[in-house]
This record gives C-alpha cells, structure tokens and sequence, in this order.
C-alpha cells in the first residue's frame, strides 16, 4: 500500500491505516531505500508489526514497494515524505513502538549538521510518539555521526543510550553490504525514552477540508484575456511561513480554460499544486486547487490559490468571491 501525502488525516488512526490488524504494534522505518530491511527484520519477530515506511526517493519507494509485496507483508505503509512532518503531524501521542533509522544521510560537510535528522529536536517528538518502552533504533557507519546521536539524545533531556550490536537485518541493507565489502562495520545504539514530554501537531497541517471549503475564487476575465505567454511569479509571507511560486500556465485541453503549477513551501513540507482557471456557464471563471496528487489543503496552499487569484486581477480580472 502506498499512501499519498492526502491520503493521511493529520494526525492519523492506526485502525484507519490498518484495519486488518489494529491492535498489533506499529513500527516506522525512515529512509527504508529499497526495502530490504523490513522483510527480513520482520521474520526475526513473533508477530508482523503494522509497518509504516517513509522515503525521499520516489525510484526507492517503488522498488520497496515491490518487496514488500513480494514478501507477503499486506499490513504496510508507504509514503513520500519528509520523516519529521510524518512524526510530528501523522503519528498521534503515545502510539509507536519503535522507530528505526538504518544508515541516515550523516551530512558530513562543515556546516551541514541542522540537516541531520537525529538532532534534539528528532529525539523529543520522538519521544512524545513512543509508547512506553518504545525505542529509537540506529545503525550507522559513520562514526563522527554515530557520536554526534548520542550527545543530542542525551543532550534532548528525554532519552536512555545504549550501544549494542545492529540487528542482523539491518546489515542486509544496501548501505550495510557496501561498506562490508570495504571490511568496515556499522554502530548501532538503542534510544529509550525517559519521558514522554507532549510535542503538539502543528496548524500548518490540517485535516482535508471538504469539497464546500476547497480553496477557490471566481471572478470575471476580460474578453482579451488571451496569454500567449508567462513570468514566473513569486510571493512570500515570513510571517506566516510560506513561499508560493508560481512555476507555469497551461492552456486547458478539454474545457475553456487555463492550469497554473504552484510551488509551495513551507517549512519542511513541499508541495507543488495545480490550480484550475475553468469557465463557468454564466461566463464567469472559477479559480479553484485541483485534487491532482491529494494536496494537503495548508496556509500555503491557500495562498497559492490567492496567488493566481491576484495575478488575474493584474491581467484585468474582476473578483467576484474569494474563498481562501
């Protein structure tokens, strides 16, 4: 199963996600790469966890999927995403069992280490999304990142280290074989929470609104409206964190019309949108986001919609409603 970045509801319920098997425990693996990981790790177990995997590569995504499928394991989800947006806006409190993180991207050019995942921050929500006796699981090469993790989670004020071996999947892992093959070995340390310290979901991520709330507008084109031609357009609001870039215009195929792609940013969460300019029987035009790629409906995609809405009027348009 491999899940969209609308398909979440923010934060989520492990029965809606896995109504098979609800009650088993539930597992997050970051950056699982091709997959080898799980399929052989859950073999090891007395029960399949529900397994949630996030991923950066769309290519690794794909090939995981397929190994998952192949290994029988129907009680997965996977999904393209950022690992800490999931953690903090999808992972309700309490609900984990463990997260496991197999060879990381360690960052190692100077000034490159706010990019590191496994920093105070990872360590706190991360423990406000583990159960009881839930763990963080890291397997490294990387030795100056490996000791780099052990001093922010002591250093995040609610985590127990302890060092040990890796499990024997995690040396199965693309990564793992790799650096074997150069005869180098891998670190491993288990992060255990001392406290369970609430971190809240954020209001940048809400839940889907509904079709009545899709942000929209409609307004009236002039009859010379004809672009043969568009500038890139860029807004920004640091107040409220976004970044919205409109990118293109597409002349619509099937209907009277026009598409806009919206870059939108906002903190760690990237979107790009497709926002629909489409006639209207009495003339007029609605603005509205298409459901292309199941958006999430955010502040910034909001915006997005403002955006094309404004570049309208700057062509001439007169706005009869906004609704964003």
């Amino acid at each position: 199963m491999i899940f969209r970045l609308g398909d979440f509801h923010f934060p989520d319920d492990v029965a809606r996600l896995y109504p098979h098997t609800p009650g088993r425990p539930w597992v997050l693996e970051v950056g699982f790469g091709d997959g080898r990981f799980w399929p052989a790790y859950a073999r090891t177990l007395p029960e399949v966890p529900n397994y949630l995997g996030v991923e950066l590569s769309g290519v690794s995504l794909l090939k995981a999927h397929r190994r998952l499928r192949d290994a029988g394991l129907d009680n997965a989800v996977l999904t393209k995403l950022p690992a800490d947006v999931l953690i903090r806006e999808v992972i309700p409190h309490g609900a984990l069992d463990a997260i496991i993180v197999n060879f990381p991207d360690p960052w190692p050019k100077a000034g490159h280490t706010d990019h590191r995942l496994l920093r105070v921050p990872f360590f706190q929500l991360a423990a406000s999304r583990l159960k009881p006796g839930g763990r963080v699981l890291l397997t490294t090469d990387h030795d100056e990142y490996f000791e780099f993790a052990l001093e922010q989670a002591r250093a995040s004020g609610v985590m127990d280290v302890q060092t040990g071996d890796p499990p024997p999947a995690a040396l199965e892992t693309k990564y793992a074989l790799k650096w074997r093959d150069l005869g180098l070995g891998a670190h491993h340390a288990s992060f255990t929470p001392t406290a369970h310290r609430p971190v809240p979901h954020g209001d940048v991520y809400p839940y889907p609104e509904d079709e009545s709330t899709v942000p929209h507008a409609v307004l009236t084109l002039p009859q010379t409206f004809a672009p043969t031609a568009f500038e890139k357009v860029t807004q920004r609001s640091p107040q409220a964190g976004w970044t919205v870039i409109l990118l293109d215009l597409y002349q619509g195929l099937r209907r009277d019309g026009w598409v806009a792609l919206a870059h939108v940013v906002e903190g760690d969460l990237t979107q790009e949108v497709l926002i629909g300019i489409t006639a209207r029987e009495d003339g007029s035009y609605l603005v509205r986001l298409a459901k292309f790629g199941g958006p999430i409906i955010t502040p910034g995609v909001k915006a997005a919609v403002g955006t094309v809405t404004e570049w309208l009027e700057g062509q001439g348009a007169v706005v009869r409603h906004r609704g964003y």
